[in-house]
């Protein structure tokens, strides 16, 4: 090879690691600016559904004080009020439900042709698993918002009742979204 090939080979190789190195860049910029696009989204929904509730003078200091709670706050709070009062924030169980056994029980009978489905973990990708309930719910986005918020301190049901085919589908979806998930 002559000193001239040599040169016009180095020169190919720099312009492809050049369009390799912008290529990349252009993959980072258009995932960043997707992740904006779907926090302003999220955004705008929340402030959509939020409604102005008229709340009576009496409870106007409570209320007052319950918005400037944080998450974890209003968990224990509800827990304590659980306890005190002995009710129960979570959803009713439906008749018909296996008492007791475990999950691995649950999902091994051969018999059992309804299911449970219990989201227990959210994950790294929130906004994905908001997402994925909001269309397994059709609740809108505040409600699934505060649904996957409620998972931090306890297990919630997404879709009860459900047969094993659509029980095994969305199972998949939470989990491509990241979140962790019980059939039962």
């Amino acid at each position: 090879m002559t000193n001239k090939e040599n040169k016009k080979e180095e020169v190919e190789t720099k312009k492809k690691a050049e369009t390799k190195e912008v290529k990349e860049e252009t993959k980072k910029e258009v995932k960043e600016e997707k992740k904006e696009e779907v926090k302003k989204e999220v955004k705008e929904e929340i402030k959509e559904e939020k409604k102005e509730v008229k709340v009576p003078s009496k409870f106007k200091n409570l209320v007052k004080e319950i918005e400037e709670m944080s998450v974890l706050d209003l968990a224990e709070l509800v827990k304590l009020l659980e306890e005190k009062f002995g009710v129960s924030a979570a959803p009713q169980v439906i008749a018909g439900a296996p008492a007791g056994g475990t999950t691995a029980e649950a999902g091994a009978s051969e018999g059992k042709t309804t299911f449970s489905v219990v989201l227990t973990a959210v994950g790294d990708k929130k906004i994905q698993v908001i997402k994925t309930i909001r269309d397994v719910t059709k609740k809108g986005l505040k409600d699934s918002k505060d649904l996957a918020d409620a998972i931090a301190s306890e297990p919630q049901a997404i879709k009860e009742n459900a047969k094993k085919e659509e029980a095994e589908e969305i199972k998949k979806l939470f989990e491509e979204a990241g979140a962790k998930v019980e059939l039962k």
